[in-house]
């Protein structure tokens, strides 16, 4: 299916100042615009994919503030306003005193065909939960769900429009969503009460919702999937294991629960007595991780992966992605648990999702112990709870100490490191890496512990090599026989075999020392 855009760009233009808009229309990249930032006392800012330009030497001033409110809806209790059926959105920030003294000014675009790779899905009657970064398509993938199960699936849909960012601004839906129905919420706080409200008084079939990020949604969420309504919705988080990590919201996907096992039950499981386990059916039957705007990891079966998650078995997802020819290509993601373990030359081997070929690399066993070398690591004003988990969750080689002379790496928040303890002082002299992080939460935690083993061995001559894979593997999805690599060293090969092997690409090296490097290519089909 051809994607077409639909962006009604000229409305927002129309609400910004002269000054402003002068300099903007003269840009030949204007249809890319991302957003205009507006703020007090500095120059007026936009934005692109993959740039940022003043717009005019003049700062800002209030009556340039009060030219766009003046031309765009009422600001809600979420700081958020839109322009009646577009999907522009308007965001403020204000002084203590309520007062507005910035805009960004966001462009909204309906993207018709997005839905492809996840068509056969959300057609299925399957709940299914969005995650990714700000900006992936999260939302852009709900509206275009909701105009096909509207219009062409002939059901019932409501959407549950928070901040009006589905539907757009005013009383009236943007056509974007087809035939579904809208019902919008007064105050974010307030989502969870509209979320049972729909279901109670207008027997949908399907609910439609963005961004859910409290308990109380978590809970709603549940009661509806309960009643036997399909939910499509998206979550604060980039990946399952985010969720997983989320007190919050783990519920989405079954919660977490501590379980003390018996003597005998704990020997028969070959496990300690203490283990976490799924604490009720996932509210969500499929989780997406959007990867980028091209690439989709599903996992099809959530209740069985957060089941082997929480026993140390790595999820292979479902790789989903549409050629430049508009063809849909499915693929399942290796775990890392099952990567091969490099014997004779030449022999191949499929092992679970992926087509794997094995080889013999010369001093790749010293390089191996290096990389499975465990780092001592001493959290100070971050949760070891959390770390622990991770530490499980993400099977890094990282063990938590009680005191900073073992520790190798120290692990603090931005609030501990700016009051500079004595404990920071000191390690900063011994030398110690010192990591600070922004926020005290587990998706944070999680991904430092993810990185750390990775960070402490990794220099820039493996950065760019990674780099090089990573940038092989898109151009074999785009089309591309076979990508061939610079040389590298024999455990650097071996972390470009395991990126192939990642996102199911077979991969071999060529030539003699120390010339020796990888080819990447697409398993033969029929393998």
């Amino acid at each position: 299916m051809t994607k077409i855009i639909v962006d009604d760009l000229q409305a927002l233009l129309d609400t910004l100042p002269p000054h402003v808009l002068g300099p903007l229309r003269q840009r030949e990249d204007l249809g890319d615009l991302i957003e205009v930032v507006l703020d007090l006392g500095r120059p007026p800012e936009a934005r692109f994919p993959d740039s940022e330009a003043l717009l005019d030497s003049r700062e800002v001033a209030e009556d340039d503030l009060q030219y766009v409110i003046q031309r765009i809806g009422a600001f809600g209790d979420d700081n958020r306003a839109g322009i009646e059926r577009t999907l522009h959105r308007f965001s403020a920030i204000r002084n203590r005193r309520g007062k507005i003294v910035g805009i960004t000014c966001r462009v909204g675009r309906a993207v018709f065909g997005t839905i492809q790779p996840l068509e056969d899905l959300i057609r299925s009657d399957k709940s299914i939960l969005l995650l990714g970064r700000p900006g992936v398509g999260k939302t852009t993938i709900l509206r275009e769900a909701a105009r096909v199960l509207a219009d062409e699936a002939h059901k019932r849909v409501i959407v549950v429009d928070t901040s009006n960012e589905i539907a757009g601004d005013g009383d009236i839906p943007h056509p974007g969503i087809g035939r579904a129905r809208r019902m919008q919420v007064t105050t974010p706080a307030l989502q969870h009460n509209v979320m049972i409200e729909a279901v109670e008084n207008h027997m949908p079939q399907v609910i439609i919702i963005d961004e859910m990020g409290t308990e109380q949604e978590a809970e709603a969420a549940r009661t509806i999937a309960e009643r036997g309504v399909q939910l499509i919705a998206t979550a604060h988080g980039n990946t399952l294991e985010n969720l997983i990590l989320n007190p919050t919201l783990s519920d989405l996907v079954g919660g977490v629960q501590t379980v003390i096992l018996g003597d005998e039950e704990a020997r028969r499981r070959r496990t300690q007595k203490t283990v976490q386990e799924r604490k009720r059916p996932p509210t969500f039957d499929v989780v997406v991780e959007i990867r980028d705007r091209e690439h989709l990891a599903v996992h099809l079966d959530v209740a069985r992966v957060v089941d082997d998650m929480l026993r140390g078995i790595e999820p292979s997802p479902e790789l989903r992605w549409v050629d430049a020819e508009g063809r849909l290509h499915k693929a399942h993601e290796a775990r890392a648990s099952t990567q091969p373990q490099f014997g004779r030359a030449g022999n191949d081997r499929h092992d679970g999702g992926g087509y794997f070929k094995d080889e013999v690399e010369e001093g790749e066993g010293e390089d191996a112990d290096v990389q499975r070398e465990t780092i001592k690591l001493y959290p100070f004003g971050v949760s070891r709870g959390a770390i622990e988990m991770a530490i499980r969750t993400t099977h890094s080689p990282v063990q938590v100490v009680d005191n900073l002379d073992e520790a190798q790496v120290l692990v603090t928040t931005k609030a501990h490191y700016r009051r500079g303890p004595q404990v920071i002082r000191m390690a900063q002299e011994r030398g110690k890496p010192v990591h600070v992080l922004r926020n005290n939460n587990p998706p944070q935690i999680a991904q430092f512990v993810r990185g750390l083993a990775y960070r402490s061995s990794a220099n820039g001559a493996l950065d760019a090599a990674l780099q090089e894979a990573q940038e092989a593997v898109e151009r074999v999805w785009q089309g591309e026989d076979m990508v061939e690599l610079s040389p590298q060293r024999s455990y650097v090969r071996r972390l470009q075999h395991q990126l192939a092997h990642r996102y199911n690409l077979e991969s071999t090296s060529v030539g003699d020392e120390p010339n020796r490097r990888l080819t990447i290519f697409r398993a033969p089909t029929g393998r």
